[in-house]
């Protein structure tokens, strides 16, 4: 049985002490004002346990017009859109909020599992889809964030991407925001009682402090704060907290731009040249620098700590011992 009371002191020091080092270099670099934007991936998702889908998408528009986010990007899985009930309404419903849609994929297929030729049909196909929509950008986000598992099949997909106009849509800010939507799938099906306002709090703090960390990261590799892209996908969790956590990043001073300004950023011409690129674009550049893997993800990158503080906060039925 995990010690969720020690476990989740020795994840909060660590997070504290991230924290702390992200104080620190906002001072050195006070000049620099910090922005991030927010992109979500998989829509149009199914219905989930706690909203339908079409319930998902008006909750997250009218949280994030409420939060001031505007130019937010929907990475869209084209298959899903005619077998999630309203697909094609829901994403029309996020084109005139404002907000973005953009290439992630017919099939959601692993690269390192795929030839780069079907890999490129496939965007294709999810292209041709997608023709039919109004608000569409030219970028592509690979599913994932998996850019293969050999260097000739990295590029060969770079030069595909690049012969159809479309930009990689990296990240900054990975998150483990869908093991946490899991976490809330199983506590409901277990029949579990959740305290909403703490679920709240611990999809927020958990975001937070993964944004402090990959921040903290960039400081360090980069010797400025870019601006960031984060990642999250379209779940019951972002649409009922996406306010919430709006309101800490502003409180905490970040602000929040859209979409096409952050890939503005000077990061977009990096071109790291690695196979370590899942956990975002600011980890990549410092992998390909020389640091080490194990120094470049997120204590919140963890399904074992996740669970624990799941398990903490009474968000989880109790586990039996096994002793």
């Amino acid at each position: 049985m995990i010690d969720c009371d020690m476990h989740r002191r020795v994840l909060r020091a660590g997070a504290l002490a991230v924290v702390a080092f992200s104080w620190l270099a906002s001072t050195v670099w006070s000049d620099e004002t910090r922005r991030i934007a927010f992109s979500f991936d998989d829509a149009p998702r199914g219905n989930g346990p706690l909203l339908s889908g079409s319930e998902r998408t008006k909750t997250l528009i009218s949280g994030m017009a409420r939060a001031g986010i505007d130019g937010a990007a929907f990475f869209v899985l084209t298959q899903s859109i005619n077998q999630q009930g309203g697909g094609v309404a829901r994403l029309r419903a996020y084109e005139e909020a404002g907000h973005m849609l953009a290439n992630h994929t017919h099939t959601h297929p692993w690269l390192r599992h795929t030839d780069p030729a079907a890999y490129l049909a496939d965007i294709d196909r999810a292209t041709e889809i997608l023709d039919g929509f109004d608000n569409v950008v030219p970028y592509f986000r690979y599913p994932y964030l998996d850019e293969g598992d050999t260097r000739d099949k990295r590029l060969a997909v770079v030069a595909g991407l690049e012969a159809r106009g479309l930009q990689n849509a990296y990240v900054t800010v990975d998150t483990y925001d869908w093991y946490m939507q899991a976490l809330v799938n199983e506590a409901v099906e277990a029949g579990h009682r959740m305290d909403m306002d703490r679920l709240r709090d611990v999809y927020v703090d958990v975001l937070v402090e993964t944004i402090e960390f990959y921040d903290a990261l960039a400081v360090e590799t980069l010797g400025r704060h870019p601006d960031h892209v984060l990642l999250l996908h379209e779940n019951d969790l972002a649409a009922l907290f996406v306010e919430d956590l709006a309101r800490v990043l502003r409180k905490d001073g970040w602000d929040i731009i859209p979409v096409a300004e952050a890939y503005a950023d000077a990061v977009a011409g990096e071109r790291p040249d690695t196979q370590f690129n899942g956990q975002g674009r600011i980890a990549s550049i410092a992998h390909a620098g020389g640091a080490s893997p194990r120094e470049l993800v997120s204590p919140w990158e963890d399904e074992t700590n996740l669970r624990a503080e799941f398990l903490a906060n009474g968000l989880l039925p109790e586990e039996e011992s096994s002793q």
